[in-house]
């Protein structure tokens, strides 16, 4: 009942441009930080980016800040990730994940957030 699913994912030449999308249902994310995270294989899971549940504050890891942009539309129940300049090393399965536990916040570790996605596939290479 409690549910997040990634979309948006896919093949992309570098340089090339996705939007990431993160519905919600079973539960309404107004009250929710959400956060954006990243595993390549072999590597561990990484943060991305993440949002509070006002959308009032955003981080963003040093390896996408200037490229990707995070956002939320509380009235559609679904969080952006919007990722320009794409590189070959931004290809990763990418997840979404919520977590009600923060106020006026977010944080980036993995071990913050307790609801997550399956995951959608990025891949970007010529």
């Amino acid at each position: 009942q409690l549910q997040l699913v990634e979309s948006g994912g896919g093949l992309v030449q570098p340089g090339g441009s996705l939007r990431l999308s993160c519905a919600a249902s079973g539960f309404t994310l107004d009250y929710y930080a959400i956060g954006w995270f990243r595993q390549a294989p072999g590597k561990e899971r990484e943060g991305v980016s993440c949002i509070s549940s006002g959308g009032s504050t955003t981080k963003y890891a040093d390896s996408v800040k200037g490229r990707f942009t995070i956002s939320r539309d509380n009235a559609k129940n679904t969080v952006y990730l919007q990722m320009n300049s794409l590189k070959p090393e931004d290809t990763a399965v990418y997840y979404c994940a919520a977590t009600n536990a923060l106020f006026r916040q977010c944080v980036l570790p993995a071990a913050s957030y307790p609801y997550w996605g399956q995951g959608t596939q990025v891949t970007v290479s010529s």
